[in-house]
């Protein structure tokens, strides 16, 4: 690969980094109105259809693109055109039959997929997001083209754009549903409509960027079509199963947990609601994973196999820099979170529903932070099928565990089951990293004194100002605002002076990070501790 290339493609990388990273920030953020505005009941409803939504676009953005990038980059490389004939007919063809099985599975049996939930009063919601999938063909089609050709701009564009669209309607369909007398089952329907919305606005941003590259060439030479199948079902799908990591535990607790909390004894509305109160937790183990994971996210352009034959020292620098930032800020997210979670639920979610239940499952957010952080270094060095395989067993671990511990402990079971397939993921993920980099020695080479005291002096400070703030301020929810967000802000920066303070990275860490120079100067000057 030239210079120019190798440019081209950190760049690209950081663009698609940063709209994934709004992206996954604004899908966080609006489930907490939305569960505001229509209730546990209406949150329930929406997060039994996520799951689907999520794979869609997932497949949209990640799965499909990764395949048509791969073989748009190899035509490029072989002096081959990329032309209607060559390409685009054969490809949009196969994505129309493979996306039209998947809406006629989804939308013809959508009573029975919600019987199995527990709730046939979804099946016109899940017949609705069916129809997501069939606009997958158009979005998928010309990502994956624009991105082997090196062009990011229109992907993480129409990225951002179809997820401010999708994010609008649906918000604004929760405040019409909040102050009209309608069924509740609407918002499920409503959320489909969303994020259909917001794949044709995806649809006309890339149209926009497609046909200034008109007219296109004209090729002479054929592909069998055999190897754009083998391509999009194996490549494609294999590359989106390791971005639903989140999704596939969302799928279980939708298909097992109100079953499951019906034979804890809760009624079906009540353990409906239950599965609502549950859901809170989704988004906010998204938005922490998101930030521990997403400097592990920038640094993929910088780990390949071939780099690591060329330059070993270089390649274990950058996965072990990336581990270990991951792991040492979710570990003081988590804390944290637990923390103040009694006051965040209230601020969040209006009540304290769930908070003990839901404090056990924060302790996702390590697991799957480090999890995916490990997962993005064996995508680095080519080893995605082996990790599409250990998501598919957290998987059965996740469901297994709600089977045999929600009828038990009720939504604890599901906390509990949700943080131990995490955690044989990251267990099994580890194994598999040890295999590629024999020499990493990660959980070793961690600074451990300098993680226990820093945690540890954070804690007693969230702990000392909770216990000095008097319950009365509490009353007022924008009191409480300000009260979570002053001891969240001033936490994390306690946290991270501490690290410093007791060396918890090395120099070398420190110049990959913002203001660098601040940092290191810092560490020297402060420190006294080896």
């Amino acid at each position: 690969m030239g210079g120019n290339e190798s440019n081209n493609l950190v760049k690209g990388a950081l663009i698609l980094t940063l709209a994934g990273f709004v992206s996954k920030i604004l899908s966080a953020g609006y489930r907490i109105p939305l569960q505001n505005l229509t209730g546990d009941i209406g949150f329930y409803i929406y997060q039994q259809i996520y799951p689907f939504l999520g794979m869609a676009i997932v497949l949209a953005l990640y799965g499909f693109p990764s395949a048509i990038s791969k073989m748009t980059n190899d035509f490029h490389a072989q002096g081959k055109p990329i032309s209607l004939k060559s390409l685009y007919i054969p490809l949009f063809f196969i994505l129309v039959i493979i996306n039209g099985a998947i809406f006629s599975f989804i939308y013809f049996n959508a009573t029975g997929i919600g019987t199995l939930m527990g709730d046939p009063n979804l099946t016109k919601s899940l017949q609705t997001t069916a129809f997501v999938f069939l606009l997958i063909p158009f979005t998928a089609l010309m990502r994956g083209v624009f991105q082997g050709s090196y062009q990011m701009r229109p992907t993480a564009i129409s990225q951002v754009g179809e997820q401010l669209i999708r994010v609008f309607i649906i918000i604004a369909a929760a405040i019409v549903f909040s102050s009209e007398q309608m069924n509740i089952y609407t918002i499920g329907v409503a959320g489909a409509i969303a994020a259909i919305a917001g794949a044709i606005a995806a649809t006309i941003i890339l149209g926009v960027f497609f046909l200034k590259q008109a007219p296109w060439p004209r090729s002479q030479y054929t592909i069998p079509w055999g190897y754009y199948l083998k391509m999009l079902l194996f490549f494609g799908l294999i590359a989106a199963l390791n971005h639903m990591i989140l999704l596939v535990i969302q799928l279980a607790d939708a298909f097992t947990l109100v079953p499951g909390l019906q034979d804890f004894g809760l009624t079906e509305v009540a353990a409906m609601e239950a599965k609502g109160i549950f859901d809170r937790g989704q988004p906010l183990i998204q938005l922490c994973t998101v930030l521990g994971s997403s400097f592990a996210l920038a640094l993929i352009p910088n780990l390949s196999r071939e780099k690591l034959k060329k330059r070993p020292e270089e390649t274990y620098h950058f996965a072990r820099s990336a581990l270990s930032f991951c792991f040492i800020l979710t570990v003081g997210a988590t804390v944290g979170i637990i923390l103040i979670f009694p006051e965040a639920n209230r601020l969040l979610f209006l009540n304290q529903n769930g908070t003990d239940s839901l404090r056990i499952l924060m302790l996702a957010i390590v697991f799957s932070s480090l999890a995916i952080t490990a997962i993005s270094i064996l995508q680095g060095l080519n080893r995605m099928k082996r990790t599409a395989l250990f998501i598919l067993f957290s998987l059965v671990v996740k469901w297994l565990g709600n089977q045999l511990l929600v009828p038990l402990f009720g939504i604890t079971g599901s906390a509990i089951a949700t943080v131990l397939a995490l955690l044989f993921l990251c267990y099994v993920v580890f194994l598999a990293l040890k295999r590629e980099l024999p020499e990493l020695y990660f959980f070793k080479q961690l600074r451990w004194r300098a993680l226990v005291l820093a945690s540890g002096g954070m804690g007693i400070y969230v702990r000392g100002i909770d216990l000095l703030v008097p319950d009365s301020l509490y009353v007022d929810r924008s009191m409480l605002f300000i009260y979570v967000i002053v001891v969240a802000l001033s936490g994390a920066i306690i946290y991270l002076l501490l690290l410093l303070k007791f060396h918890a990275f090395t120099e070398k860490q420190l110049r990959m990070l913002p203001y660098a120079s601040f940092l290191i100067r810092f560490q020297r000057g402060r420190n006294n501790y080896g």
